[in-house]
């Protein structure tokens, strides 16, 4: 039993068992809470903990009662929470593929590159390419210099989207490594009929390192999503709340990803005990933890910290 409301025997969160632990649901039902909340409880278990948002909302720093930014901040004993900014993330992106185009690139075709990356980078899709390799740069210092991984992300279509991002651009990834290599071959193969002094191999090409960089990070994150990853949907008795929950969750399972416990949160005095028969019904093999309705937001480490479950 949990205060105020029910926990089936499968909620308690398999610390040991998962690394990286995703809280999604529609916007508005508390997930920010949750997985502020959770990742209390993780530290407070003994155990290193990054918690990061991918929610462009920033409502992570709003949770904790303090402001944080993209570089890891330490808030308590084996606790550190980073809220990325994803403008930010696609001007470094958008200079980074700058600087790797001028140094691989014929500088009059260097005008339409930059034309051709400042119409990208308007684009929703840039922010949630952004955000997803700032996700699995985090994926990659855990295990290692953190124990545990806890994501704040976006409402549920966006969080469906960022999970399945590794996986799908890994054959675009992929087919532009094979292309380069190619280019630099063709190049390298040109200079030695010219007997050029200054040819490069393509391990020297900056461009092609990048690419390759990219398609192993891509690959080991779709890898690991799937296998020590699961997913906490948080919702509410509401039944379009349910019905979007159930899709959501009805679409990670058939991805292949794990769905964790869900979170019945906000619970009123009189909920509607149809809606709440429901959510058990569909949701009691996984777990099901109810919260009730707080009489106020908790904010900070010390009020969050009894919802950690």
């Amino acid at each position: 039993m949990t205060p105020g409301g029910r926990a089936s025997t499968a909620a308690p969160a398999e610390a040991t068992a998962t690394t990286i632990t995703f809280f999604g649901g529609k916007g508005g039902v508390g997930k920010t809470t949750m997985a502020a909340a959770s990742a209390i409880g993780l530290a407070d278990a003994g155990w290193r903990t990054l918690v990061v948002s991918t929610d462009p909302a920033h409502s992570l720093g709003d949770a904790f009662g303090t402001e944080l930014t993209d570089r890891p901040r330490e808030l308590s004993e084996n606790l550190w929470a980073a809220e990325p900014d994803a403008e930010a993330a696609v001007r470094r992106r958008v200079a980074q593929v700058t600087e790797d185009a001028r140094s691989t690139l014929p500088r009059e075709v260097m005008p339409a590159v930059q034309r051709h990356l400042a119409h990208a980078a308007a684009t929703p899709g840039m922010a949630e390419s952004a955000l997803a390799d700032l996700l699995m740069d985090a994926m990659e210092r855990v295990p290692g210099e953190w124990d545990l991984l806890v994501v704040d992300s976006a409402p549920t279509g966006h969080l469906l989207r960022l999970i399945n991002l590794p996986e799908l651009l890994g054959p675009w990834v992929e087919g532009l490594v094979r292309q380069r290599e190619r280019v630099a071959s063709a190049d390298s193969l040109v200079a030695g009929m010219v007997g050029s002094q200054e040819r490069d191999s393509a391990d020297d090409d900056p461009l092609l390192a990048r690419l390759r960089e990219r398609r192993g990070k891509l690959e080991r994150a779709a890898e690991r999503l799937r296998a020590e990853a699961c997913v906490r949907l948080v919702l509410l008795p509401r039944r379009m709340v349910l019905a979007e929950t159930e899709r959501a969750a009805d679409q990670l399972s058939e991805a292949g990803f794990r769905l964790g416990p869900v979170v019945l949160n906000q619970i009123p005095e009189r909920p509607d005990p149809r809606v709440v028969e429901a959510v058990w019904r569909r949701f009691e093999p996984q777990g099901v933890l109810e919260l009730p309705l707080a009489a106020e937001e908790p904010v900070g480490i010390e009020r969050l910290r009894p919802l950690a479950r």
